[in-house]
């Protein structure tokens, strides 16, 4: 397999000290590649970079500037399959969820801010015999971007694809466990001649990411990622004041009522649990049951979920892929045997699984259905981020959103039931940023996104994404 490189001033160029990691396969658990460990020197010519091109491409013509990720997007396309099989290989999960999710959403990304640039609009205030405030956005100049391994491509352009498209030059870094499409990425780039300097992407661990946060040059910074990293992040940044956008962990609530349409609930709660291995910080990990239906519904539940086919990614009938590293595999099982010593009754999973093949060593869990949990037991609180859900009962909508809204995050939470007036209440009370109604994971780029409490700050998404991403500056015209 080709070894990653950096992509810095539109090269593609080895670390300045030559030093590297290796990246593992988690399906198989076997080094597959290497990527550069970037230092400081790696990030101040990145960053130079960005600084000497900033000027010209925030002064490009709007619409040129927007062709440009047009330019992106079917770069992307035109290698389609090539990117699905670099995200399975990478992250774990099946193909076919990268070839239906993943890289479709990268694509839009670009494709969709291509427009929203075009349309974003300024404001201007008419004052009676004094005259007329307007309002310009302008770029920031050199913004950092950094993203998880759970979604690799379609977050980190969910990050990048804004910024240029607001003018601004971008310092990106992936995660160093799913390196290898923001690599493909940077391939893209130099395939089709993008302007050097205003794409970087530096390849690294923890510290590249600190030391991006903590560059001077670098106005703002976008991270998604763990609640405990952005809290590291918040401490560097609100000195320097650098504008922060944090999409952190969440904890999911899945409320089903009485009333809802159950097999829709249960197919799609299904979904909702165990999708990418249940490594999407919107899964809903903590489901609420109404009791009168309890017991239907746990029923239908737990005989879809065992259902599942855990198996190698490459497979089509394979539905849970492998979770994304040893060290995570570990984590998820740790907190199984937890929820045993809590006083939980494992309903199916609760394993890891061994795939035989060229899967033998990967790092495969059984979905996992765990129930007679407290609500407030750490197991219930504490995020998980693997095939594991919770199911517990409740009898009033009081009582639901008491549990539901006890942890420390508020990111999403889908909600079943057919009494709109219901839905609309109980979505109002909800503690959380998102909230579905008999569905879930609907998005719309137009829409915010992102959470409260410990689930973040500010949010992505249609002009949220590009008022971060530019300087508001008002100026008034006197008669």
């Amino acid at each position: 397999m080709e070894k990653i490189l950096n992509y810095i001033n539109g090269e593609l160029v080895e670390a300045i000290e030559q030093n590297q990691f290796e990246v593992v396969q988690p399906a198989t658990g076997k080094t597959y590649t290497t990527a550069p460990l970037s230092t400081i020197a790696d990030l101040e010519k990145a960053i130079h970079a960005a600084d000497a091109a900033f000027e010209k491409w925030a002064g490009l013509a709007l619409e040129a500037r927007c062709e440009w990720l047009l330019k992106i997007a079917g770069g992307i396309e035109a290698h389609f399959n090539a990117f699905a099989q670099a995200e399975s290989m990478d992250n774990g999960k099946p193909v076919s969820l990268a070839a239906r999710v993943d890289i479709p959403r990268s694509i839009s990304n670009f494709q969709f801010f291509a427009g929203a640039a075009q349309h974003f609009a300024s404001e201007s205030h008419y004052t009676p015999n004094s005259g007329i405030n307007y309002t310009i956005r302008k770029p920031l100049g050199v913004v950092g971007c950094i993203s998880p391994w759970n979604l690799p491509l379609y977050l980190f352009t969910w990050k990048i694809a804004p910024a240029l498209a607001a003018g601004n030059c971008v310092v990106a870094k992936p995660s160093d466990v799913t390196p290898y499409t923001a690599f493909l990425l940077s391939k893209v780039c130099v395939e089709i001649g993008l302007p050097k300097g205003v794409l970087n992407i530096v390849h690294g661990g923890v510290d590249t990411g600190k030391e991006i946060v903590a560059h001077p040059r670098v106005k703002a910074i976008s991270f998604t990622g763990s609640t405990r990293a952005g809290e590291d992040i918040a401490r560097t940044a609100a000195p320097m004041y650098k504008k922060i956008s944090l999409e952190l962990g969440g904890k999911n609530p899945n409320i089903i009522f009485d009333d809802a349409d159950i097999e829709d609930a249960v197919n799609t709660s299904v979904l909702s649990s165990f999708s990418n291995q249940g490594q999407i910080c919107l899964c809903g990990s903590r489901m609420f049951i109404h009791e009168h239906i309890y017991a239907i519904f746990k029923e239908k539940f737990v005989a879809k979920v065992r259902e599942l086919k855990v198996g190698d990614p490459n497979e089509a009938e394979s539905r849970v892929g492998a979770v994304v590293s040893k060290q995570h595999e570990e984590k998820v099982l740790s907190y199984i045997t937890l929820a045993k010593q809590e006083g939980g009754t494992i309903l199916c999973g609760g394993e890891k699984v061994n795939v035989p093949g060229r899967c033998a060593d990967g790092y495969f869990i059984a979905p996992t259905v765990i129930e007679g949990l407290a609500f407030n037991c750490r197991t219930n609180q504490e995020e998980i981020f693997g095939p594991v859900v919770t199911i517990t009962p409740f009898s009033s909508e009081e009582e639901v959103l008491q549990m539901a809204n006890s942890v420390q995050y508020g990111l999403a939470a889908s909600l079943w039931t057919n009494d709109i007036k219901r839905a609309h209440r109980v979505a109002d009370k909800l503690e959380c940023g998102i909230v579905w109604i008999n569905s879930w994971m609907v998005r719309d780029l137009r829409t915010p996104f992102g959470g409260v409490k410990s689930s973040g700050v500010g949010r992505e998404g249609g002009w949220e994404a590009m008022r971060f991403f530019t300087d508001a500056k008002n100026v008034f015209i006197k008669y």
